[in-house]
């Protein structure tokens, strides 16, 4: 039988995805897993995932209380669920295409990537950035960190890639910040976009 109700797609693709989940997943986490496999049909995110304690329940509160959320591309604004980031009160910011990060980019021979963190960090700590394919977006936010310019609610740090990419994830997992990163090479801003969606949807849906 063809299934053409979308919210009827979605529900029988969680149960297709509880049923085929051969690892155990912590109730917490298990949302934001089974959004990332719906979004990429890879099992491997139930293992590649990995959260720090509390992650989930420090993210839920954040955007409770209205949290500003930053990403590395427009690609991963453009996936986050608008209508939920808009019910929650969560502005959502990407300054990738801004003149002034293309400027400071320049000045300072480094990315775009990296220049709109240091944007970002005049925002505050009431903020979680969504990182999905920039691994110099994360070595920044590691040297922000590091010098007291940003505590962020949450880091997610899911840049997809070869060069730069296990190293600006590990770099994240070393710090007392937050976070949900997938480990190894895979990730992309539709995996991004998705642990936000995932986390907001259990406070809107």
């Amino acid at each position: 039988m063809i299934i053409t109700d979308p919210n009827a797609i979605e529900k029988r693709s969680m149960e297709i995805i509880e049923s085929e989940l051969k690892v155990s997943v912590p109730p917490e986490n298990k949302a934001v897993v089974k959004r990332v496999i719906h979004c990429t049909a890879d099992f491997d995110y139930a293992v590649n995932l990995k959260f720090s304690e509390g992650a989930v329940k420090n993210a839920l509160d954040a955007l409770k209380n209205g949290c500003t959320i930053v990403t590395d591309t427009q690609m991963a604004k453009s996936g986050i669920n608008k209508p939920a980031a808009e019910k929650l009160g969560c502005p959502v910011y990407c300054f990738m295409s801004d003149p002034d990060v293309a400027a400071a980019a320049k000045e300072h021979c480094g990315t775009r990537a990296a220049a709109s963190m240091e944007k970002a960090s005049a925002l505050g700590d009431n903020v979680l950035f969504a990182i999905g394919n920039a691994p110099t977006a994360l070595l920044k936010l590691r040297e922000l960190i590091d010098e007291g310019k940003i505590s962020p609610k949450l880091i997610i740090g899911v840049p997809v890639g070869f060069v730069n990419i296990i190293e600006s994830k590990e770099s994240i997992m070393q710090t007392d910040i937050p976070y949900i990163v997938a480990e190894g090479r895979k990730g992309g801003s539709n995996v991004a976009a998705a642990i936000v969606n995932a986390l907001m949807y259990q406070l809107t849906r």
